[in-house]
């Protein structure tokens, strides 16, 4: 009887989380049903797994990437992080891993055998013989790194090259476009009042084209990465047999939190605030089964990218914290 009414009680317990859960389970699936998901998706070239700066739009943090095509160190200073182990010490051995696995080596076979530098004393006397050599390797190859670091110590100019070039806090800019203020930014690529319009019409144009699931009309706003996430997320819809419907969407507020230019490619990481209904809808009968028809706002980190030639296509969409 104990254990019974113990069980109710729990069950109880269960029952009432879950009806607490299920309504905000439900607000968060509404308000994530625009363009993205809610997700935090694509790249921003080699600073994919680094946190744009927060501005004026996006105080708080920035959600990593749950989707991107780009593998850590990927277009990084891989050396820097995962160092390549050649030559002396090189990871296939080198002069000082052979040394160090031949001692040891005498050492085992000394312990087994009766020989190595301690040979014919016996078993006790190899194993202390094993722990000598051990101990020697271990000074040797830390004498011979200290050398070889001092020899190869990098110049001062290089730690301060850099110096002065990483992100700063971000003075307020007035774009002059409706009185939509962005941030300016000290990078070396100069961001233009043109370029603040591209990515305002580019933030209508990408919830316009996901809402009509024009897939063709996507590839031209954003990058092929994004498009197979938008793919994919209509595919869900598709197999739910729902569609989300994003419209009356004006931008409020936005700030440039980094701009920069890899190779031939550039890079703009903005923070957008803007307004939007946000509804999804049975694909049959048009019944509204998730968000409303009441205006919502949301605060994205959109990242744009543009090649020589080409205007700026959506590269990433990041949510804030």
């Amino acid at each position: 009887m104990t254990f019974s009414q113990r069980s109710r009680s729990v069950f109880k317990a269960i029952a009432v989380v879950l009806a607490l859960a299920l309504p905000t389970a439900l607000a968060i699936s509404s308000a994530d049903a625009r363009a993205g998901g809610g997700f935090s998706s694509g790249s921003r070239g080699s600073r994919t797994y680094s946190a744009p700066p927060s501005t004026t739009t996006a105080p708080g943090s920035t959600s990593q990437f749950n989707r991107t095509y780009t593998q850590p160190g990927a277009g990084m200073n891989s050396a820097a992080t995962s160092p390549a182990r050649g030559g002396l010490f090189g990871r296939g051995g080198g002069f000082l891993g052979g040394l160090a696995a031949g001692f040891l080596g005498a050492g085992l076979l000394g312990m087994l055998f009766g020989g190595g530098l301690f040979g014919g004393l016996g078993g006790l006397s190899s194993i202390l013989g094993l722990i000598i050599q051990i101990a020697l390797v271990v000074l040797v190859v830390r004498l011979a790194m200290s050398w070889w670091q001092r020899r190869h110590s990098p110049q001062a100019a290089y730690a301060n090259a850099d110096a002065g070039a990483g992100p700063g806090p971000q003075p307020n800019y007035r774009s002059g476009l409706g009185g939509l203020g962005f941030g300016a930014n000290n990078a070396p690529l100069e961001i233009k009042p043109d370029d603040y319009e591209a990515f305002e019409r580019l933030l209508g144009e990408v919830q316009a084209a996901w809402s009509n699931e024009d897939v063709a009309k996507l590839h031209t706003l954003a990058t092929p990465e994004m498009v197979s996430y938008f793919e994919q997320d209509l595919a869900q819809n598709r197999a739910r047999n729902v569609v989300n419907k994003v419209t009356n969407v004006k931008l409020s507020q936005g700030d440039l939190a980094e701009a920069w230019r890899e190779g031939e490619t550039d890079y703009a990481t903005v923070a957008l605030r803007f307004a939007l209904t946000d509804k999804t809808v049975d694909r049959n009968t048009g019944a509204v089964v998730a968000g409303s028809e009441q205006p919502g706002e949301a605060t994205e980190i959109w990242t744009f990218a543009r090649r020589p030639g080409t205007g700026w296509e959506l590269s990433a969409i990041q949510q804030t914290n």
